[in-house]
């Protein structure tokens, strides 16, 4: 991941904010949206991907499900009621935290 400590306290964040735009994501989908919508400046690795997802799940802000997909397992997360709540908070947070930022740095 690039500027990785830019990004890391938000990846919780931007991962919830990726599932509360789809209906569900497995991981490795996950990464690609990121860096995708960042053109490439956000590229979330494994290591710091599911250790998040586990603990979202863990703590009841997603659920995962598992789908045959070509003879294949594939592992979906979906956020839960929960998950969206807490999601919709730290969108408003961040917003916030952003506009303060923008603040600061066009002084």
């Amino acid at each position: 991941m690039k500027k990785n400590s830019l990004y890391k306290g938000t990846l919780q964040n931007i991962i919830l904010k990726l599932l509360s735009k789809e209906i569900k994501m497995y991981g490795y989908q996950i990464t690609q949206r990121a860096k995708e919508l960042t053109e490439g400046e956000l590229e979330m690795t494994e290591g710091a991907l599911y250790p998040l997802l586990h603990k979202l799940e863990s703590d009841g802000m997603i659920i995962s499900e598992i789908q045959k997909i070509n003879g294949r397992d594939r592992k979906y997360y979906l956020l839960t009621e929960k998950g969206k709540t807490q999601q919709a908070e730290k969108e408003t947070e961040m917003k916030s935290y952003l506009l303060n930022l923008q603040t600061i740095f066009n002084l």
